[in-house]
């Protein structure tokens, strides 16, 4: 079993907000490498954003609502189990 630390939740969750972007939906892949491990999310979400700041355009996310998610990790070649959760990496990164 592959143990999800707080650092990598961090960083797939980087990478996911790098993808999603200012929409308010996203379905689609994040990929990335972390140490020997390749790391997979695949998600459709629903992101709740409020006002954007005065002086800004960007609406800062408020909530994340996961539809569909499945996380993989893989070390050389093959597939090993973990224990990632949409809604721990969720409240490390919010």
């Amino acid at each position: 079993m592959y143990t999800i630390s707080s650092k990598l939740y961090l960083e797939v969750f980087e990478s996911l907000m790098v993808q999603i972007g200012q929409r308010e939906f996203f379905s689609g892949r994040v990929d990335l490498t972390y140490g020997d491990t390749f790391c997979s999310l695949i998600c459709t979400v629903v992101v709740h954003r409020g006002k954007a700041q005065e002086g800004s355009s960007l609406q800062p996310v408020d909530r994340i609502v996961p539809v569909w998610w499945e996380f993989h990790t893989t070390e050389g070649g093959e597939e090993i189990l973990n224990d990632f959760s949409f809604r721990e990496m969720l409240a490390i990164a919010l």
